[in-house]
């Protein structure tokens, strides 16, 4: 396998062999991205220091560390973490400067829905990539609560003007998304009155779970709808960030791919708001074990193992599980490759506005491969045989899009001869090690 740079702005080709024997062994993926967002950015909001341990590596979280400091958010590494000392509404100031968000749809989100609440003039651009994705979903409801703010044709770049104080609404989301929930509720925090997001199905809920362990008072009392009151303060706390599932999803699936392999991950966050994965799993009757071992910031984690025992059953997913699974699914989509018959995944359009259009890209990828999949407008069916090797001497596209990557990686573990990942250094945004991790549970040596 070919050594990957480490900017992400550079481009690499990653050389994936067969698989000659099992995979064996016990790791930890990188801290949780959605986490490690949500504890640098509050704690900036909050009073006192708040202390961050396990931070997610790649460059989306790096984004958001730099966006901080540029608004003169005060952050220095301390024994192995990070300190953020906050001064509540006084923490940030505006920024004569575009602030740069990368590749990071979460930091521009979230830090609109900050900056609108605070009143601070800024500017938040990004990549070629994060401006293709949508922001009039989290601009309409921050102009409804009486931010100014301008989208370029329904995109970025952010221009927020300077406001007075918002007023509370009651936002009915189209869509369930994380991002647009929190970047409402952030902006509730200063505004006027209560801030209610309806969701059509709940998203994950590390905003709600962070925000409550920081002394906010929240009103969660009803499926996909929480409320809270303007004007309530953060207190720092303590931030241990668990491992991402997201990114243990890869070696996981990787595990269940070939045959008499056996793989632990340590460490893992298990929010049930996020294990819609590994309910998959278990409808495809895939051999994994899970063992919750504590919690830290009210985030639940453990241990996952599993072996590449058994043969694979194809499954029809949609509804909510889709929701609480929707990073992980280009991975499903990889070991839906192999299972016995056709998988349909629905209700998944969402995956069309990520980095790349996920299900486009995965079609392709595994098309090139030789699997055949129908494309759907909302998801991917895909026809898998549990005996197949696929075909091999072949270039796949990343779409530099990490998920992308890692899930066609993994698939290429079952292939005739060595497959050619193009744009694997994309890897670097979530998970720099993905490379290095695999060879480790093949037994091989680094270069």
């Amino acid at each position: 396998m070919s050594s990957l740079p480490s900017s992400p702005g550079e481009k690499t080709t990653a050389r994936i062999e067969p698989a000659r024997g099992p995979l064996r062994g016990r790791l930890s993926v990188p801290g949780d991205k959605s986490i490690s967002h949500r504890a640098l950015l509050f704690g900036a909001l909050a009073e006192g220091e708040q202390i961050v341990t396990g931070l997610a590596p790649g460059a989306d979280v790096a984004s958001t560390r730099s966006v901080l400091e540029a608004l003169g958010a005060r952050i220095e590494r301390r024994d192995g973490g990070l300190v953020v000392r906050g001064d509540g509404a006084l923490s940030l100031r505006a920024s004569r400067q575009p602030l740069d968000c990368g590749n990071s749809g979460t930091t521009m989100r979230l830090m609109a829905g900050a900056l609108a609440g605070l009143g601070i003039e800024a500017t938040l651009v990004g990549d070629a990539s994060l401006s293709r994705r949508p922001m009039e979903r989290v601009a309409a409801p921050l102009r409804a609560m009486g931010a100014r703010i301008e989208t370029t044709d329904g995109h970025a770049p952010l221009k927020m003007s300077k406001t007075g104080k918002l007023r509370g609404i009651v936002h009915r989301s189209e869509v369930a998304s994380a991002q647009v929930k929190s970047c409402v509720l952030l902006a509730g925090l200063r505004a006027e009155g209560e801030t209610t997001v309806q969701e059509p199905e709940r998203s994950r809920d590390h905003t709600e779970r962070l925000l409550t362990s920081m002394g906010v008072s929240l009103d969660d009392a009803t499926r996909g709808r929480v409320s809270l009151k303007g004007g309530q303060a953060l207190s720092a706390v303590r931030v241990e960030v668990p491992g991402d599932l997201s990114s243990a999803a890869f070696p996981i699936v990787a595990a269940l791919l070939v045959r008499g392999s056996d793989v632990e991950v340590e460490g893992v966050g298990l929010n049930p708001t996020r294990t819609g994965f590994l309910e998959v799993l278990d409808m495809m009757g895939a051999e994994v074990e899970l063992g919750i071992e504590g919690a830290s910031g009210g985030e639940p984690l453990g241990r996952v193992r599993a072996r590449g025992s058994r043969d694979l059953e194809p499954v029809t997913v949609s509804g909510d599980v889709v929701v609480r699974a929707i990073e992980e699914l280009p991975a499903l989509f990889a070991l839906a490759a192999f299972a016995k018959g056709r998988s349909t995944f629905r209700n998944a359009q969402e995956l069309r506005k990520k980095e790349s259009d996920r299900i486009a890209a995965m079609a392709r990828g595994l098309r090139a491969l030789g699997v055949e999949c129908e494309e759907l407008e909302d998801g991917l069916a895909v026809v898998g045989d549990p005996g197949r090797a696929l075909a091999g001497g072949v270039t796949v596209e990343s779409e530099d899009d990490h998920r992308i990557a890692m899930a066609l990686a993994c698939a290429a573990l079952r292939s005739r001869d060595a497959v050619l990942v193009a744009g694997a250094s994309a890897v670097q945004i979530s998970y720099p090690g993905f490379f290095e991790d695999l060879d480790d549970l093949r037994g091989e040596e680094r270069p």
